[in-house]
């Protein structure tokens, strides 16, 4: 039987539909795998070994224990949305109203589906740096959009401004931007941000920005492009409680925008999960009304263990790119004698019990190249499994 239908169209804007037409595996299920068979600590996924603040897992056992476990309304708990809105006034000065301009979604990779297909058409582009998160060119081709692609370029993965404004056109329906950036732990300048509103305007297109490391950078603080001159009207701004408060199990994302585009959006979101996670939306309010101290403290920590990381893989003879925020540090293998760094890191599990992911999985097939020998490896781990991962890495270097 011949299965046809739009998931070979996703399959391909992702990078997974192998020539013979059946799905490939993805590099981060082979890898995961990997760890698992060989029992190597496995820091190609981004998600923590440690649970988040008791105040927050303790919120959530309280609504469970209190009966919050039924359908909560469509567009989210009134006290999240409040809770939403209180945040983006509190860190950023944005006057949100949550009742219109909030939207509660299953994790931000629900939000950003929703809002592809709830504004792409067939035929319209939407400009993302590359590499990329790698459900955007799924996402895009199932709305049958157009996926064109920004570099961004080393040692700082920052994209060239002449070749952002050339991928921008009136055929530019979205400008989806991850800042901070996955899988390269860069942060866009206010310059680059700057111009992104411009061309915005000048183009008539709308900004979609992927902010679920807001509160994860370690040099400069986080500038969302909503709160920059002209922006906020043509600006889906999309965040989630996983990263944060180390709960990326849960799936409590949300997006906060205009009241015409939280409509438009809504319309397409009610029919994917219709509602979800009724007791980690309390849960979640608790966590983003916790004091300063610890949103500061989740990336002193955090920095801590990038530069233990780092460190180790510098060592190692890895040349390290510099991590300005995320779960994320991004090694270059080529010194170590791999091009290829997909190669090593099928076989870095028995030369150092560590496993990675190769920067490639997050490129388009004829982009891969740039970036071949480049190796994503993730901090957000237990610090002795840090040190065990540093010490294993230096055999590489002897």
């Amino acid at each position: 039987m011949t299965i046809s239908g739009s998931w070979q169209r996703t399959a391909r804007g992702a990078g997974l539909l192998a020539p013979d037409g059946r799905i490939a595996s993805t590099i981060f299920a082979e890898m995961s795998a990997l760890a698992q068979s060989t029992g190597a600590i496995n820091l190609g996924q981004g998600f923590p070994d440690e649970d988040g603040p008791a105040e927050v897992l303790d919120a959530a056992r309280r609504a469970i224990a209190d009966g919050v476990n039924q359908y909560p309304p469509g567009p989210g708990m009134p006290v999240l949305r409040t809770a939403i809105a209180a945040h983006q006034q509190r860190f950023y000065g944005l006057t949100v109203d949550p009742d219109r301009e909030v939207l509660v979604t299953a994790g931000a990779t629900e939000a950003l589906a929703a809002t592809i297909l709830a504004l792409v058409d067939d035929g319209d582009e939407v400009v993302t740096l590359e590499p990329f998160y790698d459900a955007y060119g799924g996402l895009i081709s199932l709305a049958r959009g157009i996926h064109k692609t920004v570099p961004l370029h080393r040692p700082d993965f920052q994209p060239d401004l002449d070749e952002l404004r050339a991928a921008v056109t009136d055929r530019t329906k979205l400008i989806l931007i991850n800042n901070p950036h996955n899988p390269t732990g860069s942060v866009l300048p206010r310059e680059t941000l700057e111009l992104i509103v411009e061309l915005a305007h000048e183009h008539d297109a709308i900004i979609v920005t992927d902010e679920v490391y807001e509160h994860l950078t370690f040099e400069t603080p986080h500038i969302p492009v909503a709160t920059l001159p002209g922006a906020r009207e043509r600006t889906v701004t999309i965040s989630s409680a996983g990263k944060t408060f180390s709960t990326t199990g849960w799936k409590i994302g949300w997006l906060v925008s205009t009241p015409e585009l939280v409509t438009a959006i809504l319309a397409v979101k009610q029919f994917l999960t219709f509602v979800n996670g009724a007791p980690f939306q309390p849960a979640v309010a608790v966590g983003l009304a916790l004091p300063d101290s610890f949103f500061t403290g989740i990336a002193d920590t955090l920095r801590a263990k990038r530069d233990l990381l780092s460190q180790g893989l510098a060592k190692a003879g890895f040349d390290v790119s510099p991590s300005r925020g995320t779960y994320f540090v991004v090694a270059d293998a080529a010194p170590l004698g791999y091009a290829d760094a997909a190669t090593l890191c099928r076989e870095l599990p028995s030369l150092a019990g560590v496993v990675g992911v190769p920067i490639s999985a997050f490129c388009h097939e004829e982009h891969a190249h740039e970036y071949a020998s480049l190796v994503r490896f993730a901090f957000c781990k237990k610090v002795d499994v840090l040190e065990r991962a540093a010490a294993q890495l230096a055999r590489l270097g002897r």
